[in-house]
């Protein structure tokens, strides 16, 4: 037994009382269509029974953490979850200080450093031994203290550049923006004051004007205003800017006397406590630091160089290209017989081909965390984790190959069998064959989703499940069916970038044939998303001079242009499915109309989760309460009062066909269907949901734990509900991302439809059998960042199938026959 986790009689969620035993030790892949249980499986049974056992046997109270429906688990090792959710929002954060590489960086910096005189301008050598006294510069004898590894943190008050504290950037306010300086305050020319607001300001702009006798008039034009009159208006009665006029005067008490805030004063308010999601947050400007040029470090720190490179500038080149540095330092220093980095250079190279393997070298050590996509993020996790040489750990890991090219795929397979080869067992939800061709075992979920899922349709090595009838992933793999191209031939118009020259784009000219499939492909880092969503997207019709090209030609031949990205749908715990496609409004309705609610004079409103009225208050109509657990992330548990219903009893005791509104939002789109077959609109939304393949989520589903797949698939759905007029320009950002192999063939149903109707999409992807099954393609590359940004290949999938220098193009070959 002591070989396998031992799983008995699992009903949490859709699982339908399964008993499985997981083989420790290996390399194990869940699949199964998208919805049928894989993720309840492995985060939800097995992350949170280790999460309560750990609490357990430490002696702390696992109360809060509640027990997964199943009978019994044996055998769990401690786990570690690599999710896809980037959880780290902190705009300090950057790859080189989330992986550690920028520390080792810093400390090489500080050791090896060559600097200027402060004085004379004079390089001064590093210094022979550690903790020398101050240095001499050998030319004008000026002293000066030693560097340390936090001169070099753009983190640290030492090494952070004062202007913008190491941010790289300022925000300021678009004072031009604000102010209509033509124009009296009555006139609007506070450009986002109005109505009866303006009438507000004014009344206590007079009164601060009497109380320091300077003339406040709302019907005076602000270009005749005086330096004092500004001070007020712009910095409020409270601020230095204004005061030093009257220093002897006691600035007015309340708003009534003359309590005036001031323009801008307040502007900065509202930014810092909303976090820069102001109402007015749109008048604020971010512009690189106009004294370190966006280095972040101190002047100094940032002129130190190390074989001829500043800190800085190696934060900017890729991984590929920072690798070929380290490689070329760690020799020099090994031919001169110098031992002194010899573990932080050898350490540092180990870290940065792990992240190159995981199909990650076109980041760069300052790339910013936020902007990571969760592939991105959990393999650079993944690449990290590989050096802490753990064992006897359980694994988690959630769909990892997730926006990576099929030629990464490799690298990221081989991190994970060295994860197993350590002692570890790693267990892996994904859908790419590729991985589960690799997997030692593989466990398959299904049938279907939702209530149609929830088994072990199948489980065993590739060729064991092969052989079973009832594994559809079996099935699939065994027919090899794979999508084949219509070969449309589009309708005559063309788009075209000319020149494109955006981040790393080398001059590119590309053609997008209008009323066809068009597939943008190419490694990660290859610039397709800079021409699709940079470029593209980002263009108005009637414009002519566009940043980052010569010019866009064509796109009087489209009437909407629609962008459907990954990018989070909302983190909003209360924002779910059915809020955001705007299924439960008229739900809400439905109920309010029933005799049952008539009686009780419960309105439309007294079934909102989201009003006081109908919903539980204990709640606040959410089903959880937090509970702090300490040095722990907060814990949501079942509410005790609702019992996680979000309504009071009298709410609940309305029924539509025998569900009331909280059972709504436990059920699934796709369960739902029947209920609505005289509510032609709702059922048309529902159906819509289900082509999309989301009909598995649930109506209650958070729009925070939603994959950047479902939530684009979500966003989809809901632009595909709206009536569109003419030929639609679809962009879609890696649509097939979360899908099992059935399901995207079901997506390229979807998505003929949509061309078929008359419509061009264009999307950015990597599923091999999506861009085969495309008209035309645009493949990018060759490789990523600085090796990347050339138009590698342009036509058919068989055209592209033929070009030698195509990464994509090798992968396309099979589907040639």
């Amino acid at each position: 037994m002591k070989d396998f986790i031992h799983i008995q009689g699992a009903r949490e969620n859709n699982l339908k009382n399964i008993t499985l035993d997981i083989p420790k030790h290996k390399l194990v892949v869940v699949t199964g269509p998208s919805g049928s249980g894989k993720s309840t499986l492995a985060m939800d049974i097995l992350q949170r029974e280790c999460q309560r056992q750990y609490m357990e046997s430490s002696g702390l109270s696992a109360e809060s953490i509640q027990k997964p429906k199943v009978d019994s688990i044996v055998g769990l090792s401690p786990s570690i979850s690599v999710g896809q959710h980037v959880t780290n929002r902190n705009p300090r954060s950057t790859v080189g200080t989330v992986t550690d590489m920028y520390t080792y960086l810093r400390l090489v910096f500080q050791k090896k450093g060559v600097r200027r005189c402060n004085h004379c301008d004079t390089l001064i050598p590093p210094p022979v031994v550690d903790n020398a006294d101050p240095i001499l510069c050998p030319e004008c004898k000026h002293t000066h203290a030693p560097l340390t590894k936090s001169d070099f943190s753009f983190n640290t008050p030492d090494g952070a550049c004062p202007t913008c504290s190491g941010l790289g950037n300022v925000v300021d306010i678009n004072i031009d923006a604000v102010f209509d300086k033509e124009k009296s305050i009555r006139e609007g020319s506070v450009t986002f004051w109005n109505g009866m607001f303006i009438d507000y300001q004014i009344a206590i702009l007079e009164a601060a004007g009497k109380h320091y006798g300077v003339p406040m008039s709302g019907d005076q034009s602000l270009n005749t205003y005086s330096e004092v009159q500004w001070d007020m208006l712009l910095y409020g009665v409270e601020a230095e800017e204004f005061t030093r006029h009257f220093p002897d005067v006691t600035p007015p008490k309340t708003v009534t006397k003359g309590k005036f805030e001031g323009v801008l004063t307040a502007m900065w308010r509202r930014y810092k406590e909303k976090e820069g999601q102001s109402s007015d947050s749109s008048l604020f400007l971010t512009q690189t630091c106009h004294d370190c040029g966006g280095e972040r470090l101190n002047k100094e720190s940032r002129r130190v160089t190390v074989e001829g490179e500043t800190l800085p500038g190696l934060s900017i080149l890729s991984l590929d290209e920072f690798c070929i540095w380290i490689n070329r330092v760690q020799t020099k220093y090994q031919q001169e017989g110098d031992t002194l980095l010899e573990t932080v250079l050898h350490d540092l190279l180990i870290k940065v081909n792990r992240i190159i393997h995981v199909g990650l070298g076109y980041l760069s050590l300052d790339r910013n965390t936020v902007t990571l996509s969760g592939g991105e993020a959990q393999r650079l996790r993944l690449a990290s984790i590989l050096g802490s040489g753990l064992t006897g750990v359980l694994y988690l890991l959630d769909e990892p190959t997730s926006g990576l090219h099929p030629k990464d795929t490799d690298g990221l397979v081989h991190i994970m069998k060295q994860l197993r080869d350590l002692g570890n067992t790693v267990l892996v939800i994904e859908h790419d064959e590729r991985v589960i061709q690799e997997a030692d075992h593989v466990i398959d979920v299904g049938p279907g989703a939702g209530r149609f899922g929830g088994e072990i349709v199948g489980q065993g090595t590739l060729a064991e499940l092969m052989s079973q009838p009832d594994s559809g992933t079996g099935r699939y793999l065994k027919a090899n069916d794979k999508l084949a191209s219509k070969e449309r031939k589009g309708n005559g118009d063309l788009i075209s970038i000319h020149e494109a020259t955006l981040h790393n784009l080398q001059n590119v000219t590309v053609t997008f044939p209008l009323g066809s499939l068009i597939a943008v492909s190419g490694v990660s880092g290859s610039g397709k998303s800079s021409l699709v969503f940079d470029l593209l997207a980002n263009t108005d019709q009637g414009k002519v001079n566009i940043p980052g090209c010569r010019t866009i030609t064509g796109l009087d031949a489209i009437n909407n242009m629609i962008t459907v990205d990954q990018s989070p749908l909302s983190r909003m715990q209360r924002s779910n499915v059915s809020t955001y496609i705007d299924l439960f409004t008229p739900l809400r309705k439905i109920f309010a109309a029933l005799p049952e609610a008539k009686v009780r004079g419960l309105k439309d409103k007294s079934f909102s989760f989201n009003t006081a009225g109908g919903r539980c208050e204990r709640c606040e109509g959410l089903g959880q309460v937090s509970v702090d657990m300490h040095f722990l992330s907060h814990l949501q548990v079942e509410c005790p009062e609702c019992h996680g219903k979000r309504f009071k009893e009298e709410v609940l005791a309305v029924t539509y066909e025998g569900y009331t509104i909280s059972d709504f939002l436990e059920l699934s789109i796709e369960e739902s269907v029947p209920l609505f077959m005289k509510h032609k609109k709702m059922l048309k939304l529902l159906e819509l949901l289900c082509e999309v393949g989301l009909g598995y989520l649930q109506w209650g589903q958070s729009l925070p734990t939603l994959s950047g797949g479902e939530g684009q698939r979500l966003k989809l759905a809901r632009e595909l509900s709206k009536s569109a007029m003419g030929h639609t320009l679809y962009l879609l950002d890696e649509p097939s991302t979360g899908l099992h192999p059935l399901d995207v063939h079901n997506l390229h149903v979807l998505l003929s439809k949509l061309v078929d109707a008359g419509n061009t999409v264009i999307m950015v992807e990597h599923n091999t059998d999506l861009i085969a099954a495309s008209d035309w393609v645009i493949d990018m590359g060759p490789g990523g960042g600085t090796a990347g940004g050339q138009l590698v290949a342009s036509g058919t999938p068989r055209e592209v199938a033929l070009v030698k220098e195509s990464f994509t193009g090798a992968f396309l070959v099979p589907y040639m026959v």
